[in-house]
């Protein structure tokens, strides 16, 4: 598995919005992430969020967005605009589902799919929550602590 990209935000826009606008908040890219145990990513929406919460991380495939992109023939976009926090590279995200894997010495366990929601059509473009069924990216518990950075 390759790591082509990470990315945090301090702030939800969508995650608790619902029948009100759309947050504001930034989306930043990073060079690596600190992963801690049971809490989330530092500085990420989601740190300290709740106890054993299922989404402390999430994955997507840079294979999946390349299909996106062409399909809704919106190319140009960043993968920042589907708020995951790590864009991956040669792996089937859902074959981790439900199993425990490291990256770099930081172990995880999968939880379930990042299932895509109808802010996607918003976020990214008409039409990508559809697409995305089945292939949204992997949510994960972070089981130890450290830092992950990019790779080619």
């Amino acid at each position: 598995m390759s790591l082509r990209q990470f990315f945090i935000s301090p702030g939800h826009n969508y995650f608790g919005h619902h029948g009100k606008p759309a947050g504001e908040n930034p989306v930043i890219a990073v060079k690596e992430i600190e992963c801690v145990a049971g809490s989330g990513i530092r500085g990420d929406r989601f740190f300290d969020y709740k106890t054993d919460y299922k989404g402390q991380i999430t994955f997507f495939a840079e294979e999946v967005f390349a299909e996106l992109g062409a399909h809704l023939n919106f190319g140009d976009r960043s993968p920042a605009d589907l708020r995951r926090n790590v864009l991956t590279a040669g792996i089937d995200l859902n074959s981790l589902i439900g199993e425990e894997f490291e990256i770099q010495g930081v172990r995880f366990f999968g939880t379930r799919e990042c299932s895509p929601c109808y802010w996607m059509d918003q976020a990214y473009a008409p039409g990508t929550e559809a697409f995305l069924k089945g292939r949204g990216g992997l949510r994960a518990q972070i089981l130890t602590s450290g830092t992950i950075r990019l790779t080619e």
